[in-house]
């Protein structure tokens, strides 16, 4: 099985057009057009009951004391952990696209609607729901794609993974508000192919991409 994107390059920058933040010299970061990127696969292997879809970032500091804290960096060193920025399931069997912003095209505070989505599939939420939770003004249960904002002050780029899956079962046991690692969960044992792309972002003037 092959995933492939007329939006990203694999091992490339992510284009702004696809992050929830861009730089701002004057502010650090400002939001961005947090559109999906559309996705498109092939091969995929018989059998296949229904698809999903994660992003995740492993590249998130696993101690946020440093994160966008003026006068400190958060050291390249420090251990990461995964932040799911989308989880999609229950995609039919025989879709073989996304399309560029059909499922996110732009921020929307306190989070999209969900589960219940385009095609028949369920969104899960993604980690901004814990990263926005004591924000009076942002918070609430994100639902659906929402793009890059890595900590302007981190040394590491950041990765974004695409992995599509293709599952043996036709929808994932998972209900209500579920998370990407208990998607993860419910996956296991009933993966038939995975395909992935990679691309990479950051907020910090001082790290190359």
């Amino acid at each position: 099985m092959e995933l492939t994107s007329t939006s990203l390059v694999d091992g490339a920058p992510i284009p702004g057009d696809f992050a929830f933040c861009l730089p701002d010299p004057a502010h650090h970061v400002c939001l961005g057009r947090n559109r999906n990127p559309q996705l498109a696969w092939r091969d995929v292997p018989a059998g296949t009951r229904s698809l999903a879809l994660i992003c995740h970032d492993p590249d998130v500091p696993s101690q946020g004391d440093d994160v966008n804290q003026p006068g400190r960096t958060v050291p390249a060193s420090l251990p990461r952990v995964d932040f799911f920025h989308w989880v999609l399931v229950d995609l039919p069997a025989g879709l073989t696209q996304i399309g560029e912003g059909e499922f996110s095209h732009a921020v929307t505070p306190r989070g999209k609607a969900g589960p219940a989505t385009l095609h028949g599939a369920r969104h899960g939420l993604n980690d901004y729901t814990g990263w926005f939770a004591g924000d009076a003004d942002m918070s609430g249960d994100y639902f659906g794609y929402d793009g890059p904002c890595p900590p302007w002050n981190d040394e590491l780029p950041h990765r974004y993974v695409f992995t599509l899956f293709a599952l043996d079962v036709p929808s994932l046991a998972v209900s209500g508000r579920f998370t990407g690692q208990q998607a993860r969960d419910a996956m296991a044992g009933h993966v038939l192919a995975q395909a992935s792309l990679t691309v990479r972002y950051t907020l910090n003037p001082a790290v190359a991409l």
